[in-house]
């Protein structure tokens, strides 16, 4: 089977946090696409149907992102979560980090086409 993914993925280690209403769960981060994020499942991690949010910050500095996610799969302790909502602030910052690592402002270009028509214009405020 010839799988081809959409969005091209950076390794990308940091800590995040996860939650779903008063729930709040410490991950680490795998990696990231516009799309979505690849993260250590956290102990305890029990979460209701339904979104879950994602929040970050970057090393070094006091820029935070944010996104709501879904979780799309598990495999052994990590755990597959698909943006299904990111502010513009948000998404300008994961854009530049994408960028600098995948060093081709084209591919992210179509990327970033992609994302948006996926998201059908309402997942960026």
């Amino acid at each position: 089977m010839d799988e081809r993914r959409q969005f091209s993925r950076i390794l990308f280690d940091t800590k995040a946090n996860l939650s779903q209403g008063d729930n709040i769960w410490t991950t680490k981060i795998h990696d990231l696409s516009l799309n979505g994020v690849l993260v250590e499942k956290p102990q305890d991690f029990s979460p209701a149907d339904g979104l879950i949010m994602l929040d970050f910050s970057l090393p070094d500095s006091d820029i935070e992102l944010q996104m709501e996610a879904t979780l799309t799969y598990r495999t052994g302790n990590l755990l597959g979560l698909k943006c299904v909502h990111i502010d513009v602030d948000s998404i300008s910052h994961l854009r530049r980090i994408l960028e600098l690592n995948l060093g081709d402002a084209s591919l992210l270009n179509r990327e970033l086409e992609n994302f948006i028509d996926a998201h059908d214009n309402s997942t960026l405020e």
